[in-house]
């Protein structure tokens, strides 16, 4: 899990100093962090991944002051505070009314579109697909490990779960993408 720690341009120094000088400390965890976070919730399903991305640090940012524990501290701030807008996306979406699903036999297109025939073959969209299969406890899991790179700790305090909880769901998960490349590829594991 530590691929890209090691070349974060966030350090424990930098979180120190960034205490005074608020607006250029927010302008590089912004660049650091962003494009992590928004695949994170895009990875959760979220309809708005930007957006949402946008309002993790519009959150942070009055927080930056009072982060504690370095370089970690701020990252599982930040992951904190996704995990949270995530959850909150997905309660509003269940409370408001269903959304018409897309109905082929009613389009009167001929040809497909460009954008699905480019996301069709993505690696993404297998990695999505791979994940819809999960229950969300290990989407989550596999979400915050893999993509937000944070460790077993720092997963159970965001999840409120123990380590070896978090642990056991990692271990499932994973049992289960193997479990399904498996079935689909027929090959006896």
């Amino acid at each position: 899990m530590s691929g890209r720690r090691g070349t974060d341009p966030i350090n424990d120094d930098l979180v120190a100093s960034g205490h005074g000088d608020h607006a250029s400390f927010f302008a590089a965890v912004y660049r650091t962090y962003s494009p992590v976070v928004a695949g994170y919730l895009r990875a959760g399903g979220v309809d708005d991944p930007e957006g949402v991305t946008h309002d993790v640090f519009l959150a942070l940012y009055p927080r930056l002051s009072s982060v504690h524990g370095g370089a970690q501290g701020l990252r599982t701030l930040i992951f904190s505070i996704a995990h949270a807008r995530s959850v909150d996306h997905h309660r509003r979406r269940h409370s408001r009314p269903a959304l018409v699903e897309y109905d082929p036999d009613r389009d009167r297109r001929r040809a497909t579109s460009a954008e699905d025939d480019a996301l069709d073959g993505s690696p993404e969209a297998k990695a999505l697909a791979m994940l819809e299969g999960l229950s969300e406890d290990h989407r989550e899991v596999l979400r915050l490990r893999i993509i937000a790179e944070l460790s077993v700790t720092e997963v159970a305090d965001i999840m409120h779960k123990s380590t070896g909880a978090i642990a056991q769901l990692q271990y499932r998960a994973l049992k289960s993408l193997r479990n399904q490349q498996t079935a689909k590829d027929g090959v006896a594991p």
